[in-house]
């Protein structure tokens, strides 16, 4: 076990891990024989010689088949700009977005997609040197335009809590039988039957990203929906 922490120990940037006989993972770095954290985390212990340290802070750094929810702001030539959270924009092309193809000189593309719409996409392709590095589509199954429901923004490095290992917290929310779509880029979108178990969901995904370096969160946050649920008188 390394001296420098314990299994679970919050870090801040700069706070030794470990020395370099180890081996360590994730966002640090090495100064005079010793790693220490880029960030505030959570150490995770995998064994006696391996350590990850997990950010619970951070921006969204987009990857090629990133599942992620997105804001049409702009309606171009042949497509549309989409704000994705990521440090530059992306791009939808239209035969990334139609099934058929469409007359571009009879056809207004803001009565398919508009400015403010929403939508689900995955990253097909990213190049820093065009004008819009990102490329994504919406042509594939359990992708497209999102409509109603209510949308929850978190850290993008709060992402995988949300999930939990093998769905396992995905599960627990899913007893409320919402539509929950995660975005890899920290957008939750949320749909359900009543706009008070919408509300409902929406806090509980703040509550898992506020205790999300806690333990036993899984249990408590089913609880939490089990106790909502017999309120409500669902079944």
């Amino acid at each position: 076990m390394p001296r420098y922490v314990v299994p679970r120990q919050l870090v801040y940037p700069g706070d030794p891990i470990a020395t370099t006989d180890y081996e360590v993972s994730g966002p640090v770095y090495i100064d005079n024989g010793r790693y220490r954290s880029w960030c505030l985390g959570l150490v995770e212990v995998k064994d006696e010689k391996t350590i990850n340290v997990v950010p619970l802070e951070g921006t969204y750094r987009p990857k090629v088949g990133d599942t992620v929810i997105g804001y049409i702001t702009d309606v171009l030539a042949i497509g549309w700009e989409l704000d994705v959270r990521a440090p530059f924009s992306a791009y939808l092309s239209v035969h990334d977005a139609v099934l058929k193809p469409i007359d571009l000189e009879s056809v207004d593309l803001t009565t398919l997609l508009n400015i403010g719409d929403m939508v689900v996409a995955r990253i097909t392709d990213i190049d820093v040197t065009r004008e819009h590095p990102i490329s994504v589509t919406i042509k594939e199954s359990n992708l497209g335009r999102l409509e109603g429901g209510t949308l929850v923004e978190i850290s993008p490095v709060k992402v995988p809590r949300v999930i939990g290992k093998k769905g396992s917290m995905i599960g627990v929310l899913s007893m409320l039988r919402c539509e929950i779509i995660v975005g890899q880029n920290g957008r939750i979108f949320v749909k359900c039957g009543d706009v008070r178990d919408e509300a409902f969901l929406a806090s509980v995904i703040r509550r898992i990203e506020r205790e999300s370096h806690t333990t036993g969160l899984t249990d408590r946050i089913k609880e939490t929906i089990l106790k909502y649920l017999s309120e409500r008188g669902h079944q």
